[in-house]
C-alpha cells in the first residue's frame, strides 16, 4: 500500500477512536432566521434554538464530534460551537460567501465560495486559510472522499463536478454533467461518486477510478428538482431530495431504479440520515420545519416546525 494511502487511513482510524459520547442532537440551519434549531433525535423534540449569525447554510461536525461548524454566507465566516455546551467558540474567516462545506478526516475544511468561483481548504485548528483553489462558476456542493484522498465540487454554473486531488490541492478533473449541479455523495469504500443535477433534473454516478460517468438516468417524479443525496449505511438504498416536487426519492443505489417516493414538506432542501439508516431527516425551506422519515415504512413520522428557511442539518449521534 502506498505511504499516502497509509496515512490516510490512519487518519480516519484515529479519528473514528477519538469520537466522543454523542448528543443525540439534530442541528438545523435556518438561513432566514439567523438561527440553529437543536433537536432530539431521540424524541424529536426542538432542545433550544441557538443565534448563530447572518445567513446560515451549510453545516458539519469535526472528526471527533466535539465541535458544530456553520458556514454564515453574509459573514464571510464559519462559526464553531461547542457540541455539548452550546456555546459558540470562535469563527473562522472563510473567503466570500461560503455556502457548502465537508470536514476532511485530518480536520481541515474544503468549502465552496459560492461568488468568487473558488474552493477554500481552512486548517480549523490555527484559523489560518491554506489554499484557495480555482473552479468553475458558482461552486456549491463539496464532499471529501472517504479515503480522504480528493475533494469533489460541483460548479452550479459551468455545470462539472471538478475532482481535486488533497495534497497537492489541484484541479486534477473535470466532470461535465447536467446542468445545475447540486448535490454529492460517495459509497463506503470511496469508489463510487453520485452527483444531483436540479435543472437537468438527472442523478449521475462518478467511477472515482476513471472519473467517469458510469450510469445516468432523469428523475422520473413530476417538479423534481434533484439536490441532496444520502446513502443508507450498506450503500444499497439512496435516498435525494426533489426541491419544490416536495419528496425524498428512494432508489436502488447501483440501478438508479426509483423504489418509493416520500411525501415532505415543501422546498425539500438538505438532508441528514441517522448513523443506523433507520431515519431521515430533511429541511422544507418553504414549509420551515424538518421532516422524520422512518425508512423501514419509507413514510414521514413527522414534522417539526423550525426557523425560517432551514437549509442544512447534521446530527451527532
Amino acid at each position: 500500500m502506498k505511504l499516502k494511502q497509509l496515512l490516510m487511513s490512519s487518519l480516519i482510524l484515529v479519528s473514528a477512536s477519538a469520537w466522543a459520547e454523542p448528543t443525540y442532537r439534530l442541528f438545523v440551519t435556518n438561513e432566514k432566521s439567523n438561527s440553529v434549531s437543536v433537536i432530539d433525535s431521540r424524541t424529536n423534540e426542538i432542545e433550544t434554538t441557538l443565534e448563530i449569525g447572518d445567513r446560515p447554510r451549510g453545516i458539519g461536525l469535526s472528526p471527533d464530534q466535539k465541535i458544530l461548524y456553520v458556514a454564515l454566507s453574509e459573514e464571510n465566516a464559519i462559526a464553531m460551537v461547542d457540541v455539548k455546551t452550546l456555546e459558540t467558540i470562535g469563527k473562522l474567516q472563510a473567503g466570500e460567501d461560503p455556502e457548502t462545506f465537508d470536514v476532511h478526516p485530518n480536520g481541515n475544511l474544503y468549502l465552496s465560495n459560492e461568488d468568487d468561483a473558488k474552493a477554500t481548504v481552512i486548517n480549523p485548528e490555527t484559523g489560518k486559510i491554506i489554499e484557495e483553489i480555482r473552479v468553475g462558476l458558482e461552486p456549491e456542493g463539496v464532499a471529501v472522499s472517504p479515503r480522504g484522498d480528493v475533494v469533489l465540487v460541483t460548479s452550479e454554473s459551468t455545470n462539472m463536478v471538478h475532482v481535486i486531488d488533497v495534497e497537492a490541492h489541484k484541479v486534477i478533473a473535470n466532470i461535465l454533467v447536467a446542468a445545475r449541479p447540486r448535490g454529492l455523495a460517495f459509497n463506503n469504500e470511496g469508489s463510487l461518486a453520485y452527483v444531483s443535477s436540479e435543472i437537468g433534473n438527472e442523478l449521475a454516478i462518478i467511477d472515482m477510478s476513471t472519473y467517469k460517468i458510469i450510469k445516468k438516468v432523469i428523475v422520473d417524479v413530476p417538479k423534481s428538482k434533484p439536490m441532496a443525496i444520502k446513502l443508507s449505511p450498506d450503500n444499497k438504498t439512496l435516498y435525494m431530495t426533489t426541491g419544490r416536487a416536495a419528496k425524498v426519492v428512494v432508489m436502488d443505489a447501483e440501478t438508479l431504479a426509483i423504489k418509493a417516493t416520500i411525501d415532505v414538506g415543501k422546498r425539500v432542501w438538505g438532508e441528514e440520515i441517522s448513523r443506523d439508516g433507520s431515519r431521515i431527516y430533511t429541511a422544507n425551506g418553504v414549509s420551515n420545519t424538518v421532516s422524520v422519515v422512518d425508512t423501514a415504512a419509507n413514510i414521514s413520522i413527522k414534522e417539526i416546525e423550525v426557523g425560517k428557511g432551514p437549509w442544512g442539518l447534521v446530527i451527532d449521534d
